[in-house]
């Protein structure tokens, strides 16, 4: 995510998305909702944007908050621009800061993304709203962080300017029928974490998909730093409340052990190049029988896996993992129909939406476990709320810098090539320790 990492939200219609970047970010993908903008203004068109895969969770959500909309706005056109993330990450401040905004669009949270643009003036500030709506009431304190920002446009602030309406958090994937058929136990904790990954190698085996291209190799990084971290530790990395030390034992941990997995061949060295979406096919096609990914990836494997069975358990190496509020909504300080923008988000938190949300295998933030008939979804909502409770959702590792992302990719890729514990960290430290001098 330039300085948040790409999430897809589903394993195939991702590529579907990535074809479509080469298309302009100014030219309408309009569905069958609408097309022309001639109506904005007049309180009858509603302009939406958003990046979720076709046949993800999300997407059908939204479909269906459009249907709702539609219904209870008859005389309101709606036009829906299918976006891909990098149209929107990398576009978003110019169009923003136009007359061809949107009235209310999906769009990444951190400090680099909604809160640079809140810093910038080019989000509404959504405060009043979400308590008059009782947005603010059904969203936790912990999750509504990545939506509040202060001035500064740092997170955690007291003003909102994004609602999300889902979570997400990194977990383990298992492919129980390799566990079985070689005879492995299923980790209970790290020890027998290890243990699994070199019974599985000595079986000739390599048993962690991974893709250093793309978010899932930083993601193992860091949660490995979080593995050996505290609350204070977080707070200080993610919203500079006190000192970093890249050279400290936490990253240090985090760089020495990625780098006994692939001298061991947990991770193939070749994985250096792949991208998520091979990722996942690592563990659709049983190569890999363990994956750690986050909760994004699970509508697409229910989808996908119909030869084996699967199952997801918390990763056992950590307290904390990573994870936030989803993705906010925003309304662009020149969106032309805010009334709509808003309407269209209450209904993105009522409780139709924020159950077809969980059914559909994602994690709705104003919907309770028992609420939702999907077995396994049940347990990916019970999981998140779980590392709510307990302050254990760290955020994503590239979120304190802009333009972190590329730094963390190279850096991770460097590592899988070889290069040296100090050299890895000092690529990291570098640009996290001139911005924060730049800060004072």
């Amino acid at each position: 995510m330039a300085t948040t990492s790409a999430r897809p939200r589903a394993r195939r219609s991702s590529r579907i998305l990535i074809a479509a970047a080469s298309l302009a970010l100014m030219t309408p993908l309009t569905a069958a909702c609408g097309s022309d903008s001639s109506a904005a203004g007049d309180g009858k068109t509603l302009h939406l944007w958003h990046y979720e895969a076709k046949d993800s969770a999300l997407a059908n959500a939204w479909s269906a908050a459009i249907d709702t909309f539609k219904k209870s706005h008859p005389g309101v056109k709606v036009v829906f621009e299918q976006k891909t993330f990098d149209q929107i990450q990398q576009n978003a401040g110019m169009i923003l800061n136009s007359d061809k905004a949107p009235d209310v669009m999906e769009y990444n949270k951190g400090n680099a993304t909604t809160g640079l643009l809140a810093k910038q003036g080019l989000l509404t500030d959504l405060t009043a709203v979400a308590k008059q709506r009782g947005w603010s009431d059904k969203i936790s304190q912990s999750a509504s962080v990545t939506a509040r920002y202060d001035s500064k446009g740092e997170m955690g602030g007291d003003k909102w300017y994004g609602i999300p309406n889902y979570g997400e958090f990194v977990l383990t994937y298992y492919n129980d029928d390799l566990f079985k058929k070689y005879n492995i136990a299923k980790p209970t904790d790290f020890k027998s974490f290890e243990a699994a990954l070199a019974a599985f190698k000595k079986a000739g085996v390599t048993p962690l998909a991974n893709a250093g291209n793309d978010h899932p190799a930083m993601h193992w990084l860091y949660l490995l730093a979080l593995s050996q971290a505290n609350d204070t530790w977080v707070d200080n990395y993610q919203r500079y409340q006190g000192k970093v030390d890249f050279h400290g034992p936490e990253w240090t941990y985090a760089v020495n052990k990625y780098k006994e997995w692939v001298g061991k061949g947990y991770f193939e060295k070749n994985d250096v190049g792949l991208k998520g979406n091979d990722m996942t096919e690592q563990f659709v096609s049983q190569k890999r029988p363990i994956m750690v990914g986050g909760n994004w990836w699970f509508g697409g494997l229910t989808s996908d896996i119909k030869n084996f069975k699967w199952s997801t358990a918390p990763y056992p190496g950590s307290e904390k993992t990573l994870g936030a509020g989803g993705n906010n909504w925003v309304v662009p300080s020149k969106a032309k129909n805010k009334k709509l923008a808003e309407d269209f988000i209450d209904i993105t938190m009522s409780p139709k939406i924020q159950k077809l949300i969980g059914e559909e295998g994602n994690v709705p933030l104003a919907a309770k476990a028992e609420d939702i008939s999907n077995t396994a979804s049940r347990g990916l909502i019970t999981a998140f709320n779980e590392y709510q409770d307990r302050n254990g959702l760290a955020f994503y590792p590239d979120w304190p810098v802009p333009g972190f992302y590329d730094t963390f990719l190279s850096a991770t890729q460097n590592l899988m090539n070889g290069a040296g514990t100090d050299s890895v960290l000092d690529q990291l430290s570098a640009p996290y320790d001139k911005y924060i001098a730049s800060r004072h």
